[in-house]
């Protein structure tokens, strides 16, 4: 006795699978154009009242630290640099946060490891 399947299940293998790649290169092609738009795109933070501001490309590179003079005291150094650091983690969680936002919505939550 052979089984049998539902109707609308089987019988389309090839086809299935033709159109599962072209899918998954269809959403591949979707996640690099994304990941371009990213790359170039600048997003900044600032610290201490806007006394510091950090500026980070989608690579997550430092582009631009801005500090207004009047919170450059050679007495505290260490205030300065934490200012610095703050801004600049901050504006590279933003375009984490941005990043990962955009994938998930064109990938639909699906989380494959490694493609992307």
């Amino acid at each position: 006795m052979k089984a049998r399947l539902p109707q609308g299940y089987g019988g389309g293998g090839a086809n299935n699978l033709q159109q599962l790649a072209r899918q998954a290169q269809k959403l591949q092609d979707d996640m690099d154009e994304i990941t371009n738009e990213l790359d170039v795109k600048e997003y900044s933070a600032t610290a201490g009242g806007d006394a510091v501001k950090a500026t980070v490309t989608g690579k997550m590179e430092v582009k631009a630290i801005e500090i207004k003079p009047e919170v450059v005291d050679p007495e505290d150094v260490e205030m300065l640099s934490d200012l610095v650091i703050a801004a600049v983690n901050e504006a590279l969680r933003t375009a984490a946060a941005d990043k990962s936002e955009r994938m998930e919505k064109i990938s639909g939550g699906l989380n494959v490891p490694g493609l992307f």
